[in-house]
């Protein structure tokens, strides 16, 4: 299959890339790094992250897989919500009103998408999957109501690490895990659902809940994920699994920091915490699993070379540099290693791009 063969609407996708770009843009600003006209989008780093980014692109997914037409609408209202945000940066708060509006419809569309697909198949990582999304629409709801962008993190948190272990739960179902590692794994996602709630009421106690749900998760999936088998086999394989346990780890420690300095909304401590679980996990997460889903979502070859090791290991340096200079007060400790945290994506998405042309390159020789 190439790319011309696809007939899913991927270019829906581009308003969720000039996203991450803004996001990038705004994210040096607050580290903070001297960026012309980038003051004007600071504020806007997590919304256009988790919401522009990181939702247009797991609906692009859900919207895929579900393959009807209609889920991609969910796909542009989340990436035109993204870029209405950008454009009331520069003109007015209506605009950004707007964006905010289109943000909810889209993870609302999200939701139909998920309806939809437990009509087809009601299964638990469906399920645990569904309620994530479900926490993705109460974030978004919670800016357009105009609360607070840091009391809408929690709720974020929750649609990826839900959307992350029911997606993991389904890979690893043909391990046929036993009744009692599943209640387990039941508790802890429960406890990620339980601990986004609690946090409109008491951001304090739903940090402490979903601390606890981290570390149990964490443990759990390095216990029991295929990862652990596919991590001995080589290529691509052995690669997606070295993101994947090394990413759990990272869910573990984002837990430890929740349960260990609980209720932060700003500060040194807090940009820890939150970015242990975005980068460290989330992050990691998609560079493990770029190489699969971009040739099914969109057609292309991704030509996998053993390089592919160097923008991961830079991303877990830096991480590990930024939290030491928050954890110390080391501000140019801080500064470098979120900077190079954004060098290490730009340069996974160059790999991915030489990989992909690579591909290309050997598809038509064929």
């Amino acid at each position: 299959m190439n790319a011309q063969e696809t007939k899913h609407p991927v270019a829906l996708v581009i308003p969720g890339l000039i996203s991450l770009l803004f996001a990038l843009l705004a994210g040096l600003v607050r580290l903070p790094w001297n960026i012309p006209f980038g003051a004007d989008f600071a504020m806007l780093h997590g919304p256009l992250m988790a919401g522009g980014f990181l939702g247009t692109v797991i609906a692009a997914e859900r919207a895929a897989a579900l393959n009807r037409p209609w889920a991609w609408l969910a796909v542009a209202a989340n990436g035109l919500g993204a870029i209405l945000l950008l454009v009331g940066a520069v003109t007015s708060p209506a605009v950004s009103q707007g964006g905010y509006a289109l943000l909810a419809v889209g993870s609302a569309g999200l939701v139909a998408i998920f309806l939809a697909i437990l009509q087809r198949e009601t299964t638990l990582f469906n399920g645990i999957m569904g309620l994530g999304v479900l926490a993705y629409f109460g974030g978004n709801l919670s800016l357009l109501l105009g609360r607070p962008v840091p009391l809408a993190v929690p709720l974020w948190s929750a649609f990826l690490v839900l959307t992350i272990a029911g997606e993991r739960l389904e890979l690893n179902r043909f391990l046929r895990p036993r009744r009692g590692s599943l209640a387990v794994f039941g508790l802890a996602t429960g406890l990620v659902a339980a601990g986004a709630v609690a946090s409109l009421f008491s951001h304090l106690q739903g940090d402490r809940i979903s601390g606890a749900a981290f570390i149990i998760l964490g443990l759990w999936l390095l216990v029991n994920d295929i990862a652990r088998r596919t991590v001995r086999m080589g290529g691509v394989t052995r690669y997606t699994a070295i993101c994947l346990l090394t990413g759990y780890v990272w869910l573990l420690i984002s837990g430890l920091s929740l349960l260990g300095l609980p209720g932060q909304l700003a500060g040194l401590q807090y940009d820890a915490t939150l970015h242990a679980l975005y980068i460290g996990f989330v992050l990691t997460m998609i560079f493990g699993h770029a190489p699969i889903i971009l040739p099914a979502l969109t057609g292309l070859v991704v030509d996998y070379r053993g390089h592919f090791y160097l923008p991961l290991a830079l991303l877990h340096a830096s991480l590990l540099l930024r939290i030491a200079g928050d954890h110390a007060g080391w501000l140019d400790g801080r500064r470098w290693g979120g900077l190079l945290n954004e060098v290490a994506l730009v340069f996974f998405v160059v790999v991915m791009v030489l990989a992909v042309r690579r591909g290309l390159a050997s598809h038509s020789q064929r």
